[in-house]
């Protein structure tokens, strides 16, 4: 079974520093650029997905809450 990052080789590049200085600064340890992109693979692969629904769920009350508003204004409309 192949191995699909949620994060793409350009996110894991870019975030892997942040993450060494985080390490660095928090912890002080040094974390290799190749131990930091794993670490960020596992962490997004453990919650990326429950991050993501998560927001799905923010976005699916604020749209329904904006429905909700313009179905008041629609009603206002009407009277």
């Amino acid at each position: 079974m192949a191995n699909h990052s949620m994060l793409t080789p350009a996110q894991l590049q870019a975030l892997a520093p942040q993450l060494q200085q985080y390490a660095q600064d928090q912890f002080g340890f040094e974390l290799g650029q190749f131990d930091a992109q794993f670490l960020l693979d596992f962490v997004a692969d453990k919650i990326g997905r429950d991050i993501y629904n998560k927001a799905l769920d923010d976005v699916q009350l604020a749209l329904a809450a904006r429905m909700e508003s313009l179905q008041a204004a629609i009603w206002e409309l009407e009277k």
